[in-house]
């Protein structure tokens, strides 16, 4: 009895033991955590001794200190990695986004110049271009004019380019009999500043101790007259060129002229046009951005027209009310100077006090500064913020960052279409940015139009799929027919495990009469 009752006890101990092995309900994943994370723990003690087999003890002689056990763990992380793993680790996070930003920003920039290059041999192309879309923003209120007196599209465009044309000749006859009539009465007077000028730098070379004798002076004229003799075939390769260069003038003035006829008369379906090489979903927003660019365009063209008459209007007064010769011609170069910012009024004003020095002496030529001065800080200060500002919501520091860089890359052309250009892609930015296509009524109409175009186009290939199919029976039904014995509105031969037909079905009758 001692004997069984100590071999039911082992068995009992036995089982107790099996059952705390056995593991309690877990949720699902806990046993992938559990055996992760006991992995982990022995891979960390498996390490650990390594480490203390292959480092010194703390407690033996020499050695200065143990590793801690965060400084085991990141050393084994260390000791897994690759070189080029631990030089990414070494390289800040703050370096590796300025690098990603490095080069794209390259990329754009190196886009660009390549963009510009390819431009510079089509110049000829694109500057008319440009010319002509400015001219047709600033005349289009005259060709809808023309279009409610009934006139046709081309004849309202050749029309209101026929205005153009006699406004402009009319002011350069005017200008130019000015020109004319006033070098004739102020010869005497250009004369006479001219040798008080002289005058004056011979008296300020004086009081510098620089002194300067007739026979100088001669010896200067002698050198310069020696020197265009010497390089007189520099000089006419340079007058060919801008002979050249005048005769790409023509040819340009000729294309803007061709090319803004269209741009008036079918300047909204050249657009329209346009748009269908954008992808389809992007085409009622794309086509928006266009539109506003274009109104904002032709805003600034209008605005800018008036910012440069009143500065030519008050340039031209003063120097009239100060007696400078030439106010009529001088207002006229300044309002054309104005277009170009920055630059042209500068320019202008320069030549309006160089001409009341050269007339008038040094006096009236400061009265004159004082009023150029004037004119364009009222320009600076009124017009531009309350006017430019509210019409093309442009910022003075970004017109004049424009300019220069139009300028510095393209010259006079850069300067002049800088700010237009601007102008078109901040309000076309804008509305993309701020999903303007999704309340503008025109971008609303044109995407359900696109979807009630996809709903024909599904419409007509469903169709096309059902005549093919009725065709391809046709075919069918009368190649059977042309064959003898075959019945067109019964299958003739049975597929293996298809349903039979006429034949098939007498030869499962005659199967069954052979078993029987």
């Amino acid at each position: 009895m001692n004997a069984e009752e100590d071999r039911a006890d082992s068995r009992q101990g036995a089982v107790d033991d099996g059952a705390d092995r056995q593991p309690a309900a877990v949720p699902a994943g806990a046993h992938a955590a559990a055996s992760g994370a006991e992995g982990s723990v022995g891979a960390t003690r498996r390490a650990g001794a390594r480490e203390s087999e292959s480092a010194p003890s703390a407690h033996t002689p020499g050695a200065e200190g143990g590793i801690d056990g965060a400084g085991r763990l990141e050393h084994d992380r260390l000791a897994g990695l690759t070189d080029a793993q631990r030089v990414q680790e070494d390289i800040p996070w703050g370096v590796r986004i300025a690098a990603a930003w490095a080069w794209r920003v390259l990329l754009i920039l190196a886009f660009t110049g390549v963009l510009l290059w390819l431009l510079s041999y089509v110049s000829l192309l694109i500057i008319p271009l440009l010319v002509a879309a400015l001219l047709s923003t600033l005349l289009r209120p005259v060709h809808d004019f023309l279009r409610r007196l009934r006139f046709p599209r081309i004849l309202a465009a050749i029309t209101t380019i026929l205005l153009l044309i006699a406004f402009v000749l009319g002011l350069l006859f005017q200008v130019g009999q000015q020109i004319i009539t006033g070098f004739a009465e102020m010869a005497d007077q250009v004369r006479t500043g001219v040798m008080e000028l002289v005058a004056m730098a011979e008296e300020v070379g004086r009081d510098l101790g620089v002194s300067i004798s007739a026979e100088e002076f001669d010896q200067w004229i002698a050198e310069v007259t020696q020197w265009v003799q010497d390089n007189s075939e520099s000089i006419l390769g340079g007058a060919m060129s801008i002979g050249s260069t005048a005769g790409n003038l023509v040819v340009g003035l000729i294309l803007a002229l061709f090319t803004l006829i269209f741009f008036l008369s079918d300047g909204r379906r050249i657009w329209d046009f346009s748009v269908h090489f954008v992808p389809r979903k992007f085409r009622p927003a794309i086509h928006g951005a266009g539109r506003r660019g274009w109104t904002s365009l032709g805003t600034y063209v209008r605005v800018q027209v008036f910012v440069a008459a009143v500065d030519a209007v008050g340039i031209g007064i003063g120097a009239a009310l100060l007696g400078v010769p030439l106010a009529m011609p001088v207002a006229v170069l300044v309002f054309l100077g104005s277009f170009i910012p920055i630059i042209g009024a500068v320019v202008t004003g320069a030549i309006a006090v160089l001409l009341a020095l050269v007339a008038n002496g040094l006096v009236n030529a400061l009265l004159m500064l004082g009023v150029v001065l004037l004119v364009q800080q009222i320009e600076s200060n009124v017009l531009q913020p309350i006017v430019m500002g509210k019409a093309v919501k442009l910022h003075p520091l970004a017109v004049v960052l424009a300019v220069t860089a139009g300028t510095t890359l393209l010259g006079i052309v850069g300067a002049l279409f800088a700010v237009p250009v601007l102008a078109f892609v901040n309000r076309s930015v804008r509305y993309i940015v701020k999903e303007e296509w999704r309340r503008d009524d025109e971008a609303i109409a044109m995407e359900q139009e696109q979807q009630e175009e996809e709903l024909r186009r599904e419409v007509a290939r469903r169709e096309i799929e059902v005549q093919e199919q009725e065709t391809t029976a046709g075919i069918k039904r009368r190649f059977l027919e042309t064959m003898p014995g075959l019945d067109p509105d019964k299958p003739g031969f049975v597929r293996r495990g298809g349903r039979p037909g006429k034949i098939g079905a007498a030869d499962s009758r005659d199967a069954s009469k052979d078993e029987d």
